[in-house]
Formats: structure tokens, C-alpha cells, sequence
């Protein structure tokens, strides 16, 4: 029975992961071409605003539909029916009332923003941007509705007809703008209203779900339980999607700091937006590197809140396995990127510019990965608040390292300061870990031999390719994308391919990667060699 029940908890899981990846390939790869489009200026302008939008969709779509998803699961498992009238409706209040504070906030003090970035340019565009926050509380309603009955379909099709009109109107207007001449800051605008139009289709495929299914909602029910309502929706909605978080808030503080920081560097102001524009050009390959490292530790709440309650003795395996997928496929992202990312710079940027400072950037993959995991852990056997303490500590060790060192080394300042804060987080989260579970260990679990051949052998791979290749700047643009997706391809499937046949993965992890059953053919070589 419980294996029965367990089956479409897995499966929704994996469905909301999936949706996740495709979600977040999306919008790494979208700013890409904006950069193109726009400019480092323009890009600039965007990032400003992006980290802001970021948290109200993350709360949209993780933090406050998996309180409600859980609130209504609880009342279901005690035998009880969801009633309209006491769930729906008080739940949808506390959103508003949550939601309609922080667009107060953002919008009273848009100008003190504004100014305290340097910026006053940009303190219309956020007073709009406040509200973004306003459309939270009708996608996180429904979304968490349709989890709480164990139906994820909805809300991962909403999350991906959100991103895909987000991105196209991001991209359609970047186009208009630079085809017309118009001032960049209308980036910033069209970034709200794209924001804006992807809300309201993904409302619209939801409340299509709603209408297909005709879902019967109880009517009656007791008193509204008004405080764990409002507990559980704080706690686990906001806190917990903190998680969901860590590389936006890291942004976020870019977002206050770094161009003051520059201007005492020595730049002018016009410089230091520039030079905020050039070192963002590493978030996106940082997200997308990160979503390869972390994708599988979305799945893991459900199965560890049902292995919790059951006492499962497999907990441990389970845990110390996603841990180290994360820990093996976040380092082969992070060691061929910085490899490979003079050619990737010039390739997607189109110059080389901040190419070092990027290059110690991109070491924040492997940090947030296993950062991510880790404290998705924590959340699932029960330190939400724990875990949020700590991300609290890494962004004001992130804020005082960007004001100390960018001020003396400049856009290498600001990604000393993301690895420092990143790591600080990553120990204090893995060594809460240890204390939770004092068999769990991170570097017993890590086959060091297997993974030192497949980083070494990759390496190797990566430079001679690039010595035995024509210069980057003697070849075109076309040209050195197709060297550089076929290095890319065979040095990963090298690293991969090592990793594999000296046994770093077993059986059971194999089978969860793309193309499971091409790959264990070359584990079960090595075994039939032995």
C-alpha cells in the first residue's frame, strides 16, 4: 500500500524537477542574447531588476504553493475535507496580506533604493516592479491547490508557458529597443511587463486546469486554525523558499553594492555599470551549471518526509548519494567552464573582458550545488529555520566582503566575495548536517581516485584541444561555436565516462542520469572485465 501511495509522490516530484530545469535553462540561456542585444549597459540595467522579479516568482512557484500543498495534505491525512470556505479563502488572505506588505515596502521605498545604488534611474522601474508581488497570491493559491491533491501537471505546464512568454517578450523588446535607438532603461521596463504577461498566462493555464478537472471543494468546515495557517505559510513559504533563493539573493546584493563599490574602485559611474554588466555575464553560466549540479535535490523533500515518518533505514544512502551526484556533476561544470571560458566569454559576449574575475565566479557552481542539496536536506528533516539562519549569515558576509574587496580589486572583489560567503554556507550547512546525522560523511562518500583521473583526464582533453585548434580570434563566431559545443561534448563525456567505469556511481545513481541504460553498459564492461 505504501509503495502504491509512494509512486505519485516520486513522479510529481520528478515532474516539478523536470519543469524546474527546463525553466531555469530558459532563463540562464535568454540573457545571453540580451547581453548581445542590449550591451553590458543594457544588461546592466536588466540585472538590476531581474534578482527582484526572481523572488516573487520563486515564491509563486516553490515557497508559497508547497505551505499550502502541505496544509491541505495534512488536513486530508487526518480524514478531513478541504473546505473552500476555511482554506481557500483565509490562506488566499494571508498571501495578500503578506504579499501586499512587501509591495509597500518595494514601492514607498523605490527612491531610497534608487539612490542608495547610485542609480535614480531605475526608481520608477522598481516602484512597478512592486507590483509583481501582487499576482503571488492567485499563482501560489492555485498551484498550491492542485499539490495539495497530488496533482503536479499544472503547476509545472504554468511554469513553463510562464518562462517561455517572459523570455520572448524580454527578447522581442530588447530587439525593438536597439532597432529603434531607444533609452536602455526601457530593458528594465519591459523586464516588469514580461514579468507581468507570463503571471497572467500561467493564471490562465491554471484556472484552465481548474475548469478541466472541476475540482469539489467542501464547503462547511470548523473554525479557521488561523495561527498554523499563517506559521506555516511564513515559515515553510517564505523560509524555506530561501532555498530556491541563494544565487538570486547573492545578486541581490551585487544589486546594492557593487556599482557604489566600483565608483570607490576608480571607475566613473558610467564605468561601473558597465563593469556590473560585464561580471553578471557569469550568473547565467553559474545558474545553469548549478541547475546541473542540483536538479535532483528538488525531488528529495517528499521522499525524505515520507522516509522520516517511517523510520527508513535507507535515509542515510539516499542522502550521502544525492550529495555526491551533486558534488561529481557540479566539478565537471566547474572545471571545464573555467577551462574553456576565454573561448565561452568571446563566444557568448562577443569580447574577453572580465575573463579572470569570471573564471574564480564560476567556482560558485560547485559551492551552490552542493549548498542547495545540503540545505535541501536540512529543510527535509526539519531545520527550516536553521537553514534560513545560515543563508541569513552568508548574505551579510556577501555584503561585507563586496564593500571591503571590490573596493580595492574591483568586479575580482565581488567574485571573491560570492565564493567566500558561498562557502561559508556550504560548511556551516554540511557540518549542521554531520550533526544531525553523525554517520552522514561527504568526503568518505566521494570516490577521490575516479574523480581526480576524470577532472585530470578532462583537463588535459580541454587545453590540448585548444593548443591543437586554430587561435579564438582568428576564427568567426559560427566557427568557434562549433569548436567549442564539440569540445564541450566529447570533454564532459570523457569526464563522465571515467567517473562511470572507475565505479563513482552506482547502479541506482546511473539510472536516474539522462541516457541511464547507454551509460551502464560502461559500468557493466568494467565489472565484466574484472
Amino acid at each position: 500500500m505504501n509503495g502504491k501511495k509512494s509512486n505519485p509522490l516520486v513522479k510529481g516530484a520528478l515532474i516539478l524537477t523536470i519543469a524546474g530545469v527546463l525553466s531555469k535553462i530558459l532563463s540562464a540561456g535568454y540573457r545571453i542574447p540580451l547581453q548581445n542585444i542590449t550591451g553590458d549597459i543594457g544588461f546592466y540595467i536588466y540585472q538590476q531588476v531581474y534578482p527582484i522579479l526572481g523572488m516573487a516568482m520563486m515564491l509563486a512557484l516553490y515557497g508559497f504553493p508547497s505551505a499550502i500543498s502541505k496544509l491541505g495534505a495534512d488536513i486530508q491525512a487526518k480524514g478531513e475535507n478541504v473546505s473552500f470556505r476555511h482554506f481557500y479563502v483565509p490562506l488566499f488572505f494571508i498571501l495578500l496580506t503578506i504579499n501586499g506588505i512587501i509591495f509597500i515596502i518595494l514601492f514607498s521605498s523605490a527612491e531610497i533604493l534608487a539612490t542608495y545604488i547610485g542609480d535614480e534611474q531605475l526608481y520608477p522601474i522598481y516602484q512597478l516592479t512592486a507590483f509583481v508581488f501582487l499576482l503571488v497570491p492567485f499563482l501560489a493559491l492555485l498551484r498550491g491547490g492542485f499539490q495539495a491533491s497530488g496533482d503536479m501537471h499544472p503547476t509545472a505546464i504554468s511554469q513553463i508557458g510562464e518562462q517561455l512568454i517572459r523570455v520572448s517578450i524580454i527578447i522581442c523588446a530588447a530587439v525593438y529597443i536597439s532597432f529603434y535607438g531607444m533609452d536602455l532603461y526601457m530593458v528594465g521596463y519591459a523586464a516588469i511587463y514580461a514579468s507581468f504577461a507570463g503571471g497572467i498566462v500561467a493564471s490562465i493555464i491554471l484556472i484552465w486546469f481548474w475548469f478541466k478537472k472541476k475540482p469539489t471543494y467542501h464547503i462547511g468546515g470548523s473554525l479557521v486554525p488561523w495561527k498554523p495557517y499563517i506559521k506555516t505559510v511564513f515559515i515553510f513559504g517564505m523560509v524555506a523558499s530561501l532555498n530556491h533563493m541563494i544565487l538570486l539573493l547573492i545578486q541581490v546584493v551585487d544589486v546594492f553594492t557593487l556599482v557604489p563599490s566600483l565608483v570607490e574602485y576608480g571607475y566613473t559611474q558610467e564605468q561601473a555599470k558597465k563593469w556590473k554588466g560585464i561580471f553578471d555575464r557569469g550568473y547565467p553560466l553559474v545558474q545553469f551549471g548549478t541547475v546541473l549540479g542540483s536538479s535532483f535535490s528538488l525531488a528529495i523533500i517528499p521522499t525524505l518526509s515520507k522516509q522520516k515518518s517511517n523510520k527508513n533505514v535507507h535515509i542515510l544512502s539516499d542522502l550521502q548519494s544525492a550529495i555526491r551526484m551533486s558534488f561529481y556533476i557540479a566539478s565537471g561544470a566547474m572545471i571545464g567552464l573555467i577551462v574553456i571560458f576565454p573561448e565561452v566569454n568571446i563566444l557568448l559576449f562577443q569580447d574577453d573582458y572580465g575573463t579572470t574575475s569570471l573564471q574564480i565566479l564560476a567556482c560558485s557552481i560547485l559551492l551552490s550545488s552542493l549548498t542547495i542539496t545540503s540545505v535541501t536536506i536540512l529543510q527535509g528533516i526539519g531545520d527550516v529555520k536553521k537553514s534560513a539562519f545560515l543563508i541569513g549569515i552568508a548574505l551579510l558576509l556577501k555584503w561585507y566582503l563586496n564593500v571591503f574587496l571590490v573596493s580595492h580589486w574591483g568586479i575580482t572583489g565581488s567574485a571573491l566575495a560570492t565564493i567566500f560567503s558561498l562557502l561559508a554556507l556550504c560548511i556551516l550547512a554540511i557540518y549542521i548536517l554531520k550533526r544531525k546525522l553523525p554517520l552522514f560523511s561527504l568526503f568518505k562518500s566521494i570516490h577521490w581516485q575516479a574523480f581526480f583521473m576524470a577532472s585530470i583526464s578532462m583537463i588535459v582533453f580541454l587545453l590540448g584541444m585548444k593548443w591543437i585548434l586554430p587561435a579564438t580570434i582568428t576564427l568567426s563566431r559560427l566557427s568557434l561555436l562549433m569548436m567549442t559545443l564539440f569540445i564541450v561534448v566529447i570533454g564532459g563525456s570523457l569526464y563522465l565516462f571515467i567517473l562511470i567505469r572507475c565505479h563513482a556511481f552506482t547502479k541506482q545513481e546511473i539510472s536516474v542520469l539522462p541516457f541511464s541504460d547507454k551509460l551502464s553498459r560502461w559500468m557493466k564492461g568494467e565489472h565484466r572485465d574484472e
